[in-house]
């Protein structure tokens, strides 16, 4: 089993990135995805969660910045993050899911959002 992320990097505020997770792993396509962040010095924080039929649900911060999405034949998912702010900055992990639990993590893209 591998999550493997990519596509962080440095944006200035307002900017945009997309983040992918290519998932090594037959479990992918039955399992609930989730992608967290975590700044320094804060604790790790549900970003959004991504059903296997591809519903996302998001935290109240995204407040209708982000966009998650998966295709489960290439086992990838991505995290589309518009109208980035630098309180976004972090190292954004994925993860899968099971019995409501994160399980299995990637390790991580970092983010930058300066001002």
């Amino acid at each position: 089993v591998s999550l493997v992320e990519s596509g962080g990097g440095l944006v200035q505020a307002g900017g945009s990135l997309k983040l992918s997770c290519v998932v090594e792993g037959n479990f992918f396509k039955v399992a609930t995805m989730g992608w967290f962040r975590q700044a320094p010095g804060k604790p790790r924080e549900l970003v959004a969660t991504i059903g296997s039929d591809g519903v996302p649900k998001y935290a109240d911060f995204v407040e209708g910045r982000f966009a998650a999405s998966r295709d489960n034949v290439k086992n990838t998912m991505w995290l589309q993050m518009d109208s980035l702010k630098p309180a976004d900055t972090a190292l954004y992990q994925c993860c899968s899911f099971s019995f409501g639990r994160p399980t299995y993590w990637g390790q991580g893209t970092q983010v930058t959002v300066s001002s």
